[in-house]
């Protein structure tokens, strides 16, 4: 039996090629090769197999590891993890993700899928607004927003009572269509039903022929402790209703935090400016603090400078995604200077200056007391006789 070529060699790629590379060079082979533009051609049909074999170990991170390091070795036999397509078939059942709407978009049938194709129901949003201690404990909540669903008088099916849909003519109702372009075929939307595989000859009235109505929807929501401004909750299976029987989107909450008066947040840490006084900094206190669920005391050190962080671990939120584990209240001690002393603290602090033998501004006398002085400057300069000359 002829050994197996590397596959790296067989997608034409080198050995650090991307993800996306990989699947680049994947595409290009399974079109050349496709048995749908290589009618009986059995050469081709072995390439494609064996483009296909080598894309199942390369496109997996785990598998590439493994052929990486062990080569044929490590993905063959059981548990290696290695691919065998006998049919071609089994190829378009093991990526039907990729011949139906992957990388190969609407090629070759969508990889031979039969039956009309299935289409998942649009998502929506709906917002909620909280204050920054909901946020950090979590809330209940009722949100408001529309949707549509299925028409009560055709039960969605857009045909008045008693006049079902028909049948597609185009399509067969299989919902698509396909095309042939040179060598390949296209298979795309049927252009007469738009894809339902169905056409409606007698429309329901209170519906327009649509199959579904507007409502207004009412939803109790659980918001986890610890979200920040811009996190969605995901509300399953709440989204708009498919139109061809297939799942429901879903609905996703969007969540804004308003700003806080007193902390600023990162991610799941606080932040708090702390105003001390001088004599706190330069002697030591102990200082009550603000948390999101009421005071806690900490210890300012002596000879504390002004910009120094105190952190108080766990007064922080909670991680929505690990709930154990919580931020913590960073304190910044901010040294403030009055602007107004009182003739004690003015006194005490000119006491202090000459004990440092600190230069500073000479006492300052009120506007009225300046006023006074001068004036009696004045007085006194026009009261002195000017000079004699000889």
């Amino acid at each position: 039996m002829a050994a197996k070529r590397d596959y790296y060699e067989v997608l034409g790629v080198p050995r650090d090629a991307a993800a996306a590379d990989v699947a680049g060079a994947y595409r290009k082979l399974a079109i050349q090769f496709h048995p749908d533009s290589n009618p009986g051609d059995e050469d081709a049909i072995a390439k494609f197999k064996e483009a296909a074999e080598a894309y199942e170990v390369l496109g997996d991170a785990d598998k590439r590891a493994r052929y990486d390091r062990f080569g044929h070795a490590g993905v063959d036999g059981p548990g290696g993890g290695g691919a065998h397509f006998t049919d071609v078939e089994d190829i378009f059942e093991a990526f039907g993700d990729i011949f139906g709407g992957g990388i190969f978009g609407d090629l070759f049938g969508g990889g031979r899928r039969r039956g009309r194709r299935v289409h998942r129901g649009a998502d929506i949003e709906c917002r909620v607004t909280l204050e920054l201690e909901e946020a950090a404990s979590g809330a209940e909540r009722t949100v408001h927003f529309d949707r549509h669903a299925n028409c009560r008088t055709c039960s969605g099916s857009g045909a008045a009572p008693g006049s079902p849909p028909q049948t597609c003519p185009r399509c067969g109702g299989r919902g698509q269509v396909v095309q042939s372009a040179g060598i390949l075929r296209v298979q795309t939307t049927c252009p007469s039903c738009q894809g339902n595989g169905r056409v409606i000859t007698d429309p329901c009235t209170d519906c327009d022929g649509r199959g579904q109505q507007a409502e207004r929807i009412e939803l109790q929501v659980a918001i986890p402790a610890g979200v920040d401004d811009g996190m969605r909750v995901r509300l399953s299976g709440e989204g708009e209703p498919s139109r061809n029987g297939g799942p429901p989107g879903d609905c996703y909450c969007l969540i804004r935090v308003k700003p806080h008066k007193l902390f600023q947040r990162e991610e799941q840490h606080l932040f708090l400016q702390l105003p001390i006084t001088y004599s706190q900094a330069a002697l030591g206190a102990t200082v009550e603090v603000p948390t999101l669920t009421g005071r806690t005391d900490i210890v300012i050190p002596a000879g504390t400078q002004s910009g120094e962080m105190f952190r108080v671990g766990g007064a922080g939120l909670a991680d929505p995604r690990q709930r154990r584990h919580k931020g913590d209240l960073h304190v910044q001690a901010v040294i403030e200077v009055p602007k107004k002393l009182t003739a004690q603290q003015e006194q005490l602090l000119r006491e202090l200056a000459e004990v440092e033998q600190a230069n500073v501004s000479p006492h300052r006398k009120s506007f009225f007391g300046q006023l006074k002085d001068y004036f009696t400057a004045r007085q006194e300069t026009a009261d002195t006789p000017s000079p004699v000359k000889d």
